[in-house]
């Protein structure tokens, strides 16, 4: 089986330091999923300008949380899956409601268990919602544009969950605790 390298910021390549440097500011570390991601400059700068736009988006963090650990579930991607559940449960969401999505169901809230829901469907139905998809969200109080918005943040966990699917970078000591696999 092919290793990936997990970079540090001083054993990355070059192009790939800004971007890594950025993310260690946002999390005060650099998790190994990005020094993985970081032997491409280009993957990695992708991710730094996606980031900025989820974290910046209309969603609470509580909400973009749902949406990352729905999509890491539903990408089975074990690292991501353990990470967002460390990151969802210090947002707030109730430890029921975390373990709710990372065994594929909703989550009791109805807003979460909207975007958890519609996540999980854009994934599964590869972006091909029908007009029930659509309506169950729009009834649930959100809009159209925050349905898109939740296109973007498929976009973002794609490439951090095919990553970790790729590479399988070592999970840290901090998510062991929410340990997590597909199979």
């Amino acid at each position: 089986m092919q290793t990936f390298p997990i970079h540090t910021i001083e054993s990355a390549p070059e192009q790939s330091k800004p971007s890594l440097e950025a993310l260690q500011s946002s999390f005060g570390m650099i998790p190994n999923i990005l020094g993985a991601m970081s032997t491409s400059p280009v993957l990695i700068s992708e991710l730094v300008g996606l980031f900025a736009k989820v974290h910046g988006s209309s969603f609470s963090e509580d909400q973009v949380q749902v949406l990352l650990l729905t999509n890491a579930v539903t990408n089975a991607s074990e690292w991501a899956v353990a990470f967002h559940s460390v990151l969802a449960l210090k947002e707030g969401l109730a430890p029921a409601e975390v373990q709710a999505i990372r065994e594929g169901r909703s989550p009791r809230d109805p807003k979460h268990a909207a975007l958890s829901t519609l996540a999980r469907t854009l994934i599964q139905k590869r972006g091909k919602l029908d007009q029930d998809d659509v309506s169950r969200f729009l009834q649930a109080g959100f809009d159209q544009a925050r349905l898109l918005e939740v296109i973007g943040v498929s976009a973002a966990s794609t490439i951090t969950n095919y990553t970790g699917n790729v590479t399988r970078p070592r999970l840290e000591a901090v998510f062991a605790e929410q340990a997590w696999s597909a199979a």
